[in-house]
This record gives structure tokens, C-alpha cells and sequence, in this order.
């Protein structure tokens, strides 16, 4: 058995809960498992089965407000790899970022055996360079390194997402289950409905006889607080990211963009209604290993854009979704459950 398996994956937490698989994979065939990631994902990280320590550094050629790259920050990095005597390395990423700038890092902290999904030459950067074919969902991506890398999950294990357990009690904060959540916010503007489009659904979804909480991050209270308004329960900036699992989990339903929550709730087994904006495809980023109904125009002039900001005047791909839509989207997926 390896002794010590580094894993990497720099963005953002929904991405993290992403590679999950694919990590407790890396656990099943190592004796401890170290997880780099960016700030943005470290709590996600914590939560992760499989997962001994937590390193965290902010990649300049990842994150979306990068810091300078300096020389002490490399070293530093460096260091602290070379303490953990890594065996393997496996750089998780996106289908548009490279993996090369920290297999450099992880070669000069003398990691013998680095591999990961790349399409630029890496020269002796890499031992496992490996190409995927097809368009799958992320999760499934990220555990075709590790095959190729003669390493697969255990037959028992359902290669969903999963997030350590037990999560905390939030009876306090939510009451009795059942209740329809929705989280407006998301990191890329493009991504999310718009504050008035998301407070007249609330409304609407409350006037049909549904129990709304609306979640959200401590930046995001502002806006949950407009989505809220008077026909939900505002919990924006009111919990962890662990108690926020706890939220979802007692959920009957999460109403939620392509963010970090949406694939928070799929790793607790709550259905949820994507309000999928079709920047990036539904096919690799759309909730994973649970029922969902997928809203949105998928075929709007944006799609596959990678558009931060929306480029089409009125954000038609989510603010044209008809509250009647999000309606039979509950009751189906309330059925199915």
C-alpha cells in the first residue's frame, strides 16, 4: 500500500465536493490522504470522507481574484509538501485549467509520482498523463484518473457524493423537516437568478403552501434577506458549511443555481431543482447522484460560454423560468422521494 497520497484540487467547494469519489478512492488504497486545496474549498475539504489533513493554498492560476505569485509563497508550499513525504500525487482540475504550475511545485518538493488529466505536454512534469474521452460529469472525470492510475472504488461503495457524518443538530435553526429550501446565491453572477426574479418565486413557492427557508453565506445575507422578504425564513449567514448540510439534509427540496450548495445538497441525498444557467454545461456541472429536474434555457445564445456576467439583456436562461415550472418541479421531485 502507498503510505501517503496527496490530492489536489484548487477552486471552489462545490468542486471539492465533486472530486469526493474520486478521493475516498485515493483512501481505500493509501494509509493516510492529504487534501491541497484553495480557501474556497476548505471547508468542503473538512467535510470529505477519506480525508486525514487539509493543506490549503491559494493558487494565483485558479482562483477567480488570484494574489501575486512570489517566490516565498512557492517556497513555502514547497516546504510544507516535502514535510508530508508524499508517495503520489493526483492534481484534480476543470476541463479548462492545466494542471502543470503545481506538478512543478510538487516536483520540486521531490514528489516522486505525480499524475493528472492534462492536454499540454507536461515533459517530465507528470508520470500519469491522462486523457478523457467524452464529456462526463465531473465526479466521474476525476475517478477516471484514479482507474488509469490502477485505482478504483470499493465494490460497496456507490460513488455518490458523501459528506462525513454525523452533521450537527439544526432543529433550533429549521424546525421540523420537510420544508423546501432555496439558496439564491452563487460566485458567478450569470450563474444566479436575479434578486427580484428569486424573491417572486420564494413568494410564489410560500403561497402554494410550502415551508421556505433561504440559505446563503455570511456575504450573501443581503441578498437572502431580499429573497426572503416576509414569506420565508431567512437564514442567510446563520450557519457553517456543516450546518448548512444539516439544513439540506432535512429538506424535502433545495431550489438552488450551479453553486457550491447544489452539490452540497446531492452529497446529502436531498433532491434538488437546478436552475442551471448554461454558461458551462449541465452534462459535467448539473447536481450529481440524486433526482433533480434541470431548469433553465440550456440552448440560450450563452451556452457554453463561460460567461461571468450575463451577456443577454433580462437573464432570460433563469429569469424566464415561470414559477409554475418550479412548482411541478417540487411536486415531481417530492413524489419521487
Amino acid at each position: 500500500m502507498t503510505q501517503r497520497i496527496l490530492a489536489a484540487r484548487l477552486d471552489s467547494a462545490g468542486d471539492v465536493l465533486l472530486t469526493g469519489p474520486a478521493v475516498r478512492a485515493l483512501a481505500q488504497a493509501a494509509e493516510s490522504l492529504v487534501f491541497l486545496v484553495g480557501p474556497r474549498g476548505r471547508v468542503a475539504a473538512q467535510l470529505l470522507p477519506g480525508v486525514d489533513e487539509v493543506v490549503e493554498y491559494h493558487a494565483p492560476w485558479v482562483d477567480f481574484e488570484p494574489n501575486e505569485l512570489t517566490a516565498d509563497s512557492v517556497a513555502a508550499l514547497v516546504k510544507q509538501i516535502r514535510d508530508y513525504h508524499i508517495d503520489k500525487a493526483f492534481v484534480f482540475t476543470s476541463f479548462h485549467q492545466s494542471p502543470l504550475p503545481l506538478a512543478l511545485i510538487l516536483r520540486m518538493a521531490a514528489v516522486p509520482w505525480i499524475g493528472a488529466i492534462s492536454v499540454d505536454y507536461p515533459g517530465s512534469l507528470l508520470d500519469l498523463r491522462y486523457h478523457v474521452d467524452g464529456d462526463p460529469p465531473e465526479p466521474e472525470r476525476a475517478l477516471s484518473l484514479c482507474r488509469a492510475a490502477g485505482i478504483v472504488l470499493s465494490a460497496t461503495d456507490s460513488g455518490a457524493l458523501q459528506v462525513r457524518r454525523p452533521l450537527p443538530d439544526v432543529t433550533n435553526l429549521t424546525g421540523e423537516a420537510g420544508y423546501v429550501v432555496v439558496h439564491p446565491g452563487a460566485a458567478v453572477p450569470a450563474r444566479r437568478m436575479t434578486a427580484d426574479r428569486a424573491r417572486r418565486m420564494v413568494a410564489a413557492i410560500a403561497h402554494a403552501g410550502h415551508r421556505v427557508i433561504v440559505t446563503g453565506s455570511p456575504s450573501e445575507a443581503e441578498l437572502t434577506a431580499v429573497v426572503a422578504g416576509d414569506a420565508a425564513q431567512d437564514l442567510g449567514g446563520a450557519t457553517s458549511f456543516a450546518e448548512l448540510a444539516a439544513v439540506l439534509e432535512r429538506a424535502a427540496v433545495v431550489i438552488a443555481p450551479n453553486t457550491g450548495p447544489a452539490h452540497l445538497a446531492a452529497a446529502v441525498g436531498t433532491p434538488v431543482v437546478s436552475l442551471f444557467a448554461p454558461v458551462v454545461p449541465a452534462s459535467r456541472w448539473a447536481p450529481y447522484g440524486v433526482p433533480i429536474v434541470l431548469l433553465g434555457a440550456q440552448h440560450a445564445k450563452c451556452a457554453g460560454s463561460r460567461a461571468r456576467t450575463c451577456p443577454i439583456p433580462g437573464h432570460p436562461c433563469l429569469d424566464g423560468i415561470a414559477d409554475s415550472e418550479v412548482l411541478a418541479a417540487i411536486a415531481e421531485l417530492t413524489e419521487r422521494r
